[in-house]
Protein backbone atom coordinates (compact mmCIF):
# COMPACT_ATOMS: atom_id res chain seq x y z
CA UNK A 1 0.00 0.00 0.00
CA UNK A 2 1.37 3.72 -0.50
CA UNK A 3 2.07 6.03 2.28
CA UNK A 4 0.78 9.36 2.20
CA UNK A 5 3.18 12.03 1.86
CA UNK A 6 4.17 14.31 5.30
CA UNK A 7 2.88 17.59 5.45
CA UNK A 8 5.33 20.33 5.91
CA UNK A 9 4.06 23.11 8.48
CA UNK A 10 3.72 26.73 7.71
CA UNK A 11 6.66 28.20 8.88
CA UNK A 12 8.43 25.94 6.16
CA UNK A 13 5.82 26.14 2.79
CA UNK A 14 6.13 30.23 2.99
CA UNK A 15 10.24 29.86 3.62
CA UNK A 16 10.12 28.26 0.37
CA UNK A 17 7.66 31.08 -1.23
CA UNK A 18 9.62 34.01 -0.52
CA UNK A 19 11.95 33.46 -3.68
CA UNK A 20 8.62 33.61 -5.95
CA UNK A 21 8.52 36.95 -4.98
CA UNK A 22 9.03 39.73 -7.84
CA UNK A 23 12.30 42.02 -7.66
CA UNK A 24 11.90 45.97 -8.85
CA UNK A 25 13.68 46.43 -12.27
CA UNK A 26 16.86 47.85 -11.25
CA UNK A 27 16.97 51.77 -13.43
CA UNK A 28 20.56 53.94 -14.43
CA UNK A 29 20.15 57.00 -15.90
CA UNK A 30 21.42 57.54 -19.32
CA UNK A 31 24.64 59.53 -20.07
CA UNK A 32 23.41 61.45 -23.04
CA UNK A 33 19.42 62.24 -22.70
CA UNK A 34 18.97 61.26 -18.86
CA UNK A 35 16.08 59.19 -19.26
CA UNK A 36 16.01 55.71 -17.19
CA UNK A 37 17.02 52.55 -18.87
CA UNK A 38 17.91 49.18 -18.29
CA UNK A 39 21.90 48.75 -17.73
CA UNK A 40 24.23 47.66 -19.81
CA UNK A 41 22.10 48.20 -22.75
CA UNK A 42 22.07 50.71 -25.40
CA UNK A 43 19.44 53.94 -24.62
CA UNK A 44 16.22 52.97 -27.24
CA UNK A 45 15.63 56.81 -27.80
CA UNK A 46 18.95 58.47 -28.15
CA UNK A 47 21.08 55.42 -29.34
CA UNK A 48 24.06 56.08 -26.89
CA UNK A 49 25.94 53.69 -24.93
CA UNK A 50 28.84 54.48 -22.49
CA UNK A 51 29.05 58.00 -24.15
CA UNK A 52 29.00 56.61 -27.23
CA UNK A 53 26.38 56.25 -30.22
CA UNK A 54 25.66 52.62 -31.20
CA UNK A 55 22.39 52.95 -33.07
CA UNK A 56 21.64 55.55 -35.45
CA UNK A 57 17.71 56.46 -34.01
CA UNK A 58 17.60 59.13 -37.19
CA UNK A 59 17.74 56.46 -39.50
CA UNK A 60 14.68 54.63 -37.77
CA UNK A 61 12.81 58.36 -38.12
CA UNK A 62 13.15 58.71 -41.46
CA UNK A 63 12.63 55.03 -42.63
CA UNK A 64 9.13 55.40 -40.55
CA UNK A 65 8.56 58.95 -42.86
CA UNK A 66 8.81 56.94 -46.04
Amino acid sequence: MPVARQRHTKARRDRARVFLKLKPKKLVECTNCKTEIVPHKACPKCGYYKGKEVIDTMKKVNKKKK
